[in-house]
């Protein structure tokens, strides 16, 4: 069941929320948990089964880390906790992955498992292990109520495709958690936000893919037309993603921490990577590169550090070798950004940072969006005129000037620009009053031309739901 849907936003949401709102608050955590559970069972029936079964050894090794935290046998529960979590993420994930490369490598005859992909399994399984990490080094308390636990891991605003909510962050809430309309109008506003950046211009931007893909003849232009377009794509579907699940969050009283930060207006790629995916980042940062010394080693350490926390970024994302690479890309930059740019990217005028980061950026979701080497080479080539195609045609012209507004939207939208123009609105009561009114108005619309637009269309993917 996605969120960008009439049976998610008219019957699922309306129903859990007068349930949620009827029963006492030592209730509110079990409807969480019975009604994340129905939304998983929605679209994965078998992995239901999976997902319980990740979060019962998540608590269970939880208590028993907790019982022998002090002694010296402290690390077997959370090496078991590691092994289990990360051994399901790897058969279900990566297996055949695994065996399509010792194939390629060695001949073997060995079949596919060609197991269907658990969604949301690498957002959930990290959580798992954030807590169970967290409990082991003291920084959260163990669990004891095994339906709190579980509402934590299922809960059904943050399942599918993130941002990955460490327990630590909603610990407190999970037994005692405010509900307010402030907090209520809020999550509905960022609700609607989200919602508004995933259908009107996410799914709008990947029209742009099945016409390029359709195409009997491409041109250079188009080749730019489709990249930018893919950039900013899939920008606003998991952007979109993540403010409707910090705005349902919001709604039933939960904190989420915020997972973009206008990435696309860094000026260096350690900035990016600062705005882009925070929850990811952090993640790594916190329990894979702290933990191997960070930047407080030798060089050649540090730098290994690097490719160890990039390689398994890019690892990550899929069972592909375009994601690795993808990882590595980025991991390179960071290591030359800090070892011989340092200086000159702090010297360089801001516009000339804004182009390198978009430049370079862009470069990278090539990588992200082809399968093969071999697809990268030739979308490049595309790119840069190598192909022996035109500049433009007749058919490009048509399709830019049919979205070119779209795309315009899309950039201008991408940057901290309208906020900007509210927060001065809002600096007068006059103007604070107006903008509330027609913030209402706004919302409303966009919420009707959402519907009429799910009601009429098929296109609704989401991107991040595959990872």
């Amino acid at each position: 069941m996605l969120f960008s849907s009439i049976s998610f936003i008219y019957y699922f949401l309306p129903m859990v929320l007068l349930l949620y709102f009827l029963v006492p608050f030592r209730f509110k955590n079990l409807i969480l948990l019975v009604s994340s559970l129905f939304f998983y069972f929605y679209g994965e029936p078998i992995y239901s089964i999976l997902m319980i079964a990740s979060s019962l050894s998540g608590y269970l090794h939880g208590l028993w880390i907790n019982k022998t935290r002090k002694s010296r046998y402290a690390k077997i529960p959370l090496i078991c906790s590691i092994t289990f979590s990360i051994g399901i993420l790897l058969y279900f994930k990566y297996a055949d992955f695994f065996i399509e490369n010792i194939v390629w490598l060695f001949g073997f005859e060995i079949k596919a498992l060609k197991l269907a992909l658990p969604i949301g399994i690498s957002f959930y399984t990290f959580q798992i292990l954030s807590y169970t990490i967290d409990v082991y080094r003291g920084n959260a308390r163990v669990q004891t109520n095994f339906f709190n636990f579980a509402a934590y891991v299922t809960l059904f605003p943050q399942l599918i495709a993130g941002p990955i909510v460490r327990y630590t962050t909603v610990e407190q809430e999970l037994s005692q958690r405010k509900h307010t309309v402030a907090n209520f109008s809020y999550g509905v506003r960022r609700f609607i936000i989200g919602l508004s950046k995933k259908v009107l211009i996410a799914n709008t931007l990947g029209e742009l893919g099945n016409i390029f893909f359709s195409l009997q003849e491409s041109t250079v232009l188009f080749y730019w037309i489709y990249a930018v377009a893919f950039m900013l794509q899939i920008y606003y579907d998991f952007s979109g993603y993540s403010d409707m699940a910090i705005g349902l969050g919001r709604i039933f009283g939960f904190h989420f921490l915020e997972n973009f930060n206008y990435p696309y207006i860094s000026k260096s790629i350690s900035e990016f990577w600062r705005r882009w995916h925070i929850s990811l980042g952090t993640w790594f940062r916190d329990y894979v590169y702290i933990p191997m010394g960070g930047n407080r080693v030798s060089t050649v350490k540090w730098i290994r550090n690097i490719f160890v926390v990039w390689f398994l970024t890019g690892f990550w994302h899929g069972a592909n070798w375009n994601f690795v690479i993808w990882g590595l890309y980025f991991g390179i930059f960071l290591i030359i950004e800090r070892l011989l740019l340092n200086g000159i990217l702090k010297k360089l005028p801001a516009v000339a940072g804004y182009v390198y980061t978009l430049f370079f950026v862009l470069i990278s979701f090539v990588i992200f969006n082809t399968n093969s080497m071999a697809e990268f080479t030739g979308y490049i080539k595309g790119m840069f005129g190598f192909l022996s195609i035109p500049f433009s045609n007749s058919e490009t012209n048509y399709y830019l000037i049919s979205y070119g507004l779209t795309l315009i939207i899309a950039a201008f939208g991408a940057t901290p620009l309208t906020v900007r123009v509210i927060d001065k609105i809002k600096n007068s009561k006059k103007g604070e009053y107006i903008l509330n009114v027609s913030e209402l108005i706004v919302l409303m619309s966009m919420l009707l031309l959402i519907t009429g637009y799910l009601v009429d269309g098929s296109f609704n993917p989401f991107l991040y739901f595959r990872f």
